[in-house]
């Protein structure tokens, strides 16, 4: 692989900067299997906990005993909160001082969803000098029937076997969750493109638990390129030129285009990695971003300034 490339998924953002854990995050197994098991026996997705409350009213006791073990006074999503690695690590220490455990009470564990649990994933290995990059996509395998799922997953790079590894840290892809087929993910940049050609159904892609649209494929757009330039942002994080519906279906069919031209580039990153990255540093709507404490009205106030 390109030097320049295998060096810049060496770095970390400010998502995946393991320094405070560096030596810890060395010290966890090797064996990705084992380490991405481990990793999960420390966290509760969001959507399982609503799941077992809602068993738990209906049935009496939840076939899990995570609703009945996770205290009702606790918050039910730390996505809000913990944004980074070392934040999660640090919630992890802070609920059983010894740290990543295979069977931490259900009580101690963390409530984030996949995109927390790659990041964390991902400055693991960094810290084990793996190149790692964050991917955010669509999955199938999380439904009975025929919708796919918005899902973040990670790829590292093995330098024995010259590869780019893809890897599912939740096993519900298959027994080869850690060293995934190309073809068991459904990439962004492709569902972006067959949407717009008319090659596929936009209603089967779902974000979230309900969402749907051009507009929901174009912010997954968005996540997967900024991961793919070190920057995991959070899915509560929007372009800010296309924060809400109303800006994104005003869009012309030259801002379309624009969109259709990042993901074309998108489809092979190694190949296009120059170009990514250019647009990355330099093209302000692909780069400026809405948070839930950042508006527009924020960045026109500092356009006006500057």
């Amino acid at each position: 692989m390109n030097e320049e490339i295998f060096n810049f998924y060496l770095k970390t953002s400010m998502y995946t900067n393991y320094e405070p854990y560096k030596i810890y995050y060395q010290s966890l197994p090797d064996d990705i299997k084992e380490l991405t098991d481990l990793i999960l026996s420390q966290t509760i997705h969001r959507v399982t906990l609503r799941q077992s409350r809602k068993e738990q009213l209906t049935k009496g006791l939840s076939h899990d005993k995570i609703s009945e073990g996770y205290p009702w006074w606790k918050y039910i999503s730390h996505d809000d909160i913990l944004l980074t690695a070392p934040a999660i690590t640090a919630e992890l220490f802070r609920q059983d001082e010894r740290g990543f455990i295979k069977n931490r009470e259900i009580r101690h564990k963390v409530v984030i969803t996949c995109r927390y649990v790659a990041v964390l994933l991902a400055s693991i290995l960094k810290a084990k000098n793996i190149p790692c990059r964050v991917r955010s996509g669509f999955a199938y395998y999380f439904t009975n029937d025929d919708s796919y799922v918005d899902h973040w997953i990670i790829e590292y790079y093995n330098t024995l076997e010259n590869r780019w590894v893809i890897c599912d840290p939740y096993p519900e892809s298959g027994p080869s969750h850690t060293d995934m087929s190309h073809d068991n993910f459904s990439w962004i940049a492709e569902v972006w493109l067959n949407v717009r050609r008319g090659k596929e159904d936009i209603n089967k892609y779902i974000h979230g638990t309900s969402f749907k649209g051009l507009n929901m494929l174009a912010y997954t757009l968005f996540f997967d390129f900024h991961a793919l330039m070190n920057d995991e942002i959070s899915y509560l994080f929007m372009p800010s030129y296309i924060d809400n519906e109303d800006e994104f279906f005003s869009l012309s069919a030259d801002d379309l285009k624009d969109l259709d031209d990042l993901a074309t580039l998108m489809l092979d990153p190694n190949k296009n990695f120059d170009s990514l990255r250019y647009l990355f540093y330099n093209d302000k709507k692909f780069r400026i971003l809405n948070t839930p404490l950042l508006s527009d009205k924020e960045h026109y106030e500092f356009a006006l300034k500057n």
